[in-house]
């Protein structure tokens, strides 16, 4: 027999009214529009390793097309959230683009980093299978090994937190709840497009904060950026897997745990970026130094990220907000500072994946 947990949502508590509050009283709580998209914890859901696989990136199809840019002609609102990162944009219905709109997409988010759709009602209203449809369109549909995710729906990612619990990779023994990361990093085919939006969120507060790892590289000096990329590094999920299996987030692991080696500095396929590709959750070591000297330099370079708020842009959550980012140039990090608003938030992360990292050094062997 399968043994899921799932979220169900409490019975409003009872308290006395006078009569002429008894109407108020006796009505049921409106039930919760996205409870089909409540996580769920199937401890009998097993998945095999991935496997490698071509990835065709989207964005460079836009790059022939007359205006790769043309998605973008009846938005009626266009601003950029930092000059370095970040783009919102009003009146586009994400919804609705076709497969070369889509294409143009993929090749405005790889520029801009990140890209803001507000207004985006009908996106968040589509069923499972328009979810999978879009985002098989950008590359293979990534199945997280701990996370929650709607019942029948695996290759949807949920982030979940309310009054009673949490089902977030959130490490409560530390003095700030930010961890820059860049998401499954440890996959030997790490995601590029990457699409989220929050169904129920706080009424203030749950910011998501992004930085351009192609800004936090062009602010170092080119010696050093010349060693950076001679270097890879390790980048593990087995502390994700065992946060799970110790009981917490769900308690589920999916899929044994994986490492693998990655640049430094890679560059992204279709615009020719070179980005840092190091964050603090996931990667672990410099391949080929010593502890110390590795510990040293990744350190310098977490702090360089950490402080870096002139490469930063922070998106703050209205609702109906649909958020794209490229995880090969970008990293991030939840903010968790409603806490004790007890309001909850609930959001959904579609996640292809991409190639793998290609170094920025040519001839560098992984």
């Amino acid at each position: 027999m399968s043994t899921v947990e799932t979220i169900t949502q409490a019975l409003p508590s009872l308290t006395l009214r006078n009569k002429s509050d008894e109407t108020e009283s006796t009505k049921k709580e409106e039930p919760y529009k996205y409870a089909h998209l409540l996580p769920v914890f199937d401890k009998d859901e097993h998945f095999p390793p991935l496997t490698p696989f071509e990835h065709v990136d989207p964005g460079s199809r836009a790059l022939t097309h007359p205006n790769p840019r043309a998605f973008l002609d009846n938005a009626t609102s266009l601003i950029d959230i930092t000059p370095r990162l970040g783009t919102e944009v009003r009146g586009v219905s994400l919804a609705e683009l076709d497969n070369d709109g889509r294409d143009q997409l993929a090749l405005e988010v790889a520029r801009r980093g990140l890209v803001v759709f507000r207004d985006q009602q009908d996106f968040l209203d589509k069923d499972p299978e328009f979810f999978r449809a879009w985002g098989r369109h950008f590359g293979r549909l990534h199945v997280h090994p701990t996370s929650g995710h709607p019942a029948g729906v695996p290759e949807l990612h949920l982030v979940y937190r309310d009054a009673n619990t949490t089902y977030n990779f959130e490490q409560d023994d530390r003095i700030t709840s930010t961890v820059w990361h860049s998401d499954v990093s440890y996959e030997l085919q790490p995601p590029g497009l990457t699409t989220f939006f929050l169904l129920s969120q706080p009424k203030t507060g749950g910011d998501t904060i992004f930085t351009s790892q192609v800004s936090t590289l062009s602010r170092l000096s080119p010696q050093f950026v010349a060693f950076l990329r001679t270097l890879k590094a390790i980048h593990s999920g087995f502390e994700q897997a065992e946060y799970s299996r110790s009981g917490r987030r769900g308690g589920v692991v999916r899929r044994e745990p994986v490492q693998n080696v990655h640049p430094v500095i890679r560059k992204h396929p279709v615009t020719g970026d070179e980005a840092l590709y190091v964050n603090r959750q996931f990667t672990r070591r410099i391949v080929g130094l010593k502890r110390e000297e590795s510990d040293a330099i990744l350190n310098f370079l977490y702090d360089h990220i950490d402080r870096s708020v002139d490469n930063q842009a922070r998106v703050k959550w209205q609702p109906n907000t649909v958020v794209l980012w490229d995880n090969r140039v970008t990293a991030h990090s939840a903010i968790i500072d409603f806490e004790k608003s007890n309001e909850r938030r609930h959001g959904a992360r579609i996640t292809p994946q991409a190639e793998r990292p290609i170094p920025a050094l040519e001839g560098l062997e992984l």
